[in-house]
Formats: C-alpha cells, structure tokens, sequence
C-alpha cells in the first residue's frame, strides 16, 4: 500500500499473519469438504463457510501485495 518499505518487523509481522490466515484457510476447506460430502447438512452454513474462505483467500492475496515493493517502470 503505497510506496513505503515495510520495516523488518512490519514484514514478521505480515508474514506471521500470512501463516494465521494460510491455515484457517486450509482448515476451511477440510470443514467444507467434510460438510459436503453429506447432503442433508446446511446449506445457509456451507454457503457461509465457502464465503469465509474467500475472504481468508483475498485477505492473503492483499497481505502478500504489501510484502511486494512498488517497482516504478
């Protein structure tokens, strides 16, 4: 976000919060295999569920970005 260099500290703590969301994300998709595998199971829940690993996925793919310094062309 912006031009700015990230801090040593900043950068352990991005990468640190990577790994957080990487396996929320991972354990996500276990959940939602599992709960799919059944057919009577929720589907309001699922749907919710798929919604909350989206947003882990985008919130990873943000976080990466700002590991990334602006290159000027």
């Amino acid at each position: 976000m912006g031009n700015q260099s990230l801090t040593d500290e900043e950068r352990a703590l991005i990468e640190a919060r990577i790994v957080a969301l990487e396996i929320e994300h991972h354990d996500l998709d276990d959940v939602i295999a599992r709960l799919s595998e059944h057919p009577s199971q929720d589907q309001l829940q699922l749907r919710r569920l798929k919604k909350r690993k989206l947003f882990l996925k985008d919130s990873i793919a943000r976080l990466r970005d700002r590991l990334i310094p602006d290159i000027i062309a």
